[in-house]
């Protein structure tokens, strides 16, 4: 498959989500009638679509709607809700600057060092309201914040980086025993970010519960840009599938694999489960959330990072509820909102009854899938000529 790009030297062509469509079937369901429940270890959730660990995203009051609407919303333990007190004034700054003046303020508010007292207040804040508690750190945090959290009551643990593998070279610093993190850790693990059908396969060994898919696709994440890194959603949410299947067959132990990041309509997210993923990861459509605390702003993870920011802040507006967002009524014409009313649509028309039903479905290559018979909404900017 793949192609010369110059002198003894090949690539490979990959797909994102614009490039493909997906082919109804035989049959037809209804769509009240699909079942869209996925699993983390032992807990399983009726909503496949998790808030990212993101600031201008997730706080608590966010993560205990999102558990009471049935689905997960993972707390950044490295973000302001940890090294502020009184997270809202930050984030009010963050709103309220220029954009010139954004990214280096970012970085200046990251700079004041994480609480551990806060990490275990706002996990007990948000299991004293009943919500799921999933938090979120990089790897060299991990040892100390899982102990802290755990503690407090934390449901899972994630852990994440630009790019994870169970092999990390570094003579200057002790790296994360992904194998003994994940073995000693008493609740499930998920890591992340992976996009190769090898280092699946490998972060599956270290008996981890989940992975997460996706390298730089994220709106607000400029890593492709910067380094030069990434490989688009359907071929690594496909390539990460075939790992996981390969996996379960040798093994007898299912580990889902979290599509992260690139999406922002429905139909982004039903091609990542026709692809093979058995949730979804995503930060700007729920941003756009009332209750989400960027003020209608969204931030990528390495915005903040002194040396070598590899995020930026973007404006997303404010135009729904999180419940507008995830079940509707819809109120904008351009999929952002009602995404599980698209899921259970699209499972419905494509007549797939779970969620592994619409991982085989028929996909096809279709560059023009976007623009075919859509002139009067290119040229007038609405619905999908947005």
């Amino acid at each position: 498959m793949a192609e010369w790009i110059g002198k003894d030297r090949r690539a490979r062509r990959c797909y994102g989500f614009d490039e493909v469509a997906l082919v109804p079937g035989e049959k037809t369901i209804n769509p009240n009638e699909v079942d869209t429940a996925f699993t983390i270890g032992k807990r399983k959730f009726k909503v496949p679509i998790l808030a990212a660990a993101m600031d201008g995203v997730v706080d608590g009051t966010f993560a205990v709607e999102m558990s009471r609407l049935g689905g997960i919303a993972v707390l950044n333990l490295d973000g302001v809700q940890t090294r502020y007190e009184n997270a809202g004034e930050v984030l009010d700054r963050i709103a309220k600057a220029q954009a010139a003046e954004a990214t280096a303020l970012i970085q200046s508010v990251y700079t004041t060092p994480v609480k551990e007292k806060l990490i275990s207040k706002r996990v007990a804040e948000i299991k004293r309201k009943k919500g799921v508690a999933v938090v979120s750190c990089i790897p060299a945090h991990a040892e100390r914040f899982s102990q802290i959290a755990v503690a407090a009551g934390a449901d899972i643990f994630v852990v994440q980086s630009t790019v994870t593998t169970p092999k990390h070279i570094a003579t200057e610093y002790k790296s994360l025993d992904l194998y003994k993190f994940c073995a000693r850790t008493r609740i499930p693990v998920v890591l992340g970010n992976c996009v190769t059908y090898e280092t699946t396969l490998e972060l599956m060994g270290t008996s981890a519960s989940a992975l997460l898919i996706g390298v730089g696709p994220g709106a607000a994440c400029t890593t492709r840009g910067v380094l030069g890194i990434g490989v688009p959603q359907v071929t690594s949410t496909v390539d990460a599938a075939a790992a996981r299947d390969f996996y379960f067959k040798r093994t007898g132990r299912y580990v889902s694999i979290i599509t992260d990041g690139g999406m922002n309509r429905g139909g982004d997210i039903c091609k990542a489960f026709a692809s093979g993923a058995d949730a979804v990861m995503i930060g700007s459509s729920f941003a756009r959330a009332k209750e989400a605390p960027g003020r209608g702003y969204h931030w990528g993870m390495a915005t903040s990072n002194v040396n070598l920011p590899r995020g930026t802040r973007i404006y997303v507006g404010t135009t729904g509820t999180l419940k507008e967002i995830l079940f509707g009524p819809a109120k904008v014409d351009d999929g952002s909102q009602n995404l599980m009313g698209a899921l259970k649509t699209s499972m419905g028309s494509l007549g797939a009854a779970t969620i592994k039903e619409m991982q085989t479905v028929e996909i096809i290559i279709a560059p023009s899938i976007q623009t075919e018979g859509k002139i009067f909404q290119v040229g007038q900017r609405v619905g999908m000529g947005k």
